[in-house]
């Protein structure tokens, strides 16, 4: 590696690691903590995606890779990651029901919006649209976690989707949770274009203007919100066309996961980025 490109991986990993490490000390995770994750991260990636080619990997390969001893290889290697996928499952179901309330025509009103919903009954209910896309979640369960998020209100004896989008809200875990997938995807699709083919590269845009009016930065903040909501909601509706059913098969195999992500960041530009 040469000097200018350490200096350059250094520089954006203290970039990347301010706002995290920013998170990590607000919920009271210490150093200690941070470095056993960063050390078991190492290790697997070390383990699972350098293995040379025609050879098994090893605990001394994965130490000479790491720097770290064959001691806290096998160590670590033995260490099971903590386990988040209750929250993740608990996400992915929110999102699931609203989805399907947006785009499943059974639940949709006569001009063929997103209907108010009776919390019970055999058709075109709150409950029905839960048992159809969250599983096994109980209807007041679900129907608890929209509310809480600010997704859907009761309206007399009525379920009103006040909100397209599964944004949480008041629950850190859930929060925390986002920083987890959203962050990792984002990393991942940079990691990809880093070393892609040009014709394999994945999209990853941003606008970005560093001396905008401050009297015009509310209507701009405004003006993206409603624009990136609206492509969200359009490409949610054409990616539902084309999700398989439980037990489907695809022509190519198993289902693929695909996800589109946009963010707004703002900051005075006398501030360091």
């Amino acid at each position: 590696m040469t000097r200018k490109l350490q200096r350059t991986i250094s520089a954006a990993t203290l970039r990347l690691l301010y706002p995290l490490v920013r998170i990590l000390l607000r919920n009271g995770i210490a150093y200690g903590s941070f470095a056993e994750l960063v050390k078991k991260t190492f290790v697997d990636v070390a383990f699972h995606e350098h293995t040379p080619a025609g050879k098994k990997q090893t605990v001394s390969r994965v130490s000479a890779i790491t720097g770290l001893t064959r001691k806290e290889v096998k160590r670590l290697l033995e260490l099971q990651s903590p386990d988040d996928s209750a929250n993740q499952e608990r996400f992915n179901r929110g999102v699931r029901v609203i989805s399907g309330w947006v785009n499943d025509v059974r639940f949709h009103n006569a001009a063929g919006k997103a209907a108010d919903l009776a919390i019970e009954g055999e058709r075109n209910s709150f409950a029905l649209l839960v048992k159809e896309y969250s599983g096994d979640i109980p209807t007041k369960a679900m129907l608890a976690m929209l509310e809480e998020v600010g997704s859907v209100r009761r309206v007399k004896d009525k379920v009103r989707l006040v909100r397209q989008a599964f944004v949480t809200g008041r629950d850190p875990i859930e929060k925390i949770h986002i920083l987890g997938t959203d962050v990792s995807e984002l990393i991942t699709t940079i990691n990809h274009n880093l070393v892609a083919d040009a014709e394999d590269l994945r999209f990853q845009r941003k606008v970005a203007y560093d001396n905008i009016d401050p009297a015009a930065v509310v209507k701009l903040r405004e003006l993206s919100f409603k624009k990136a909501q609206a492509l969200l909601e359009q490409l949610d509706r054409q990616y539902a066309r084309h999700e398989l059913q439980d037990g489907d098969v695809g022509d190519d195999g198993g289902g693929r996961y695909i996800s589109v992500g946009i963010y707004y960041y703002e900051q005075d530009s006398s501030q360091e980025s």
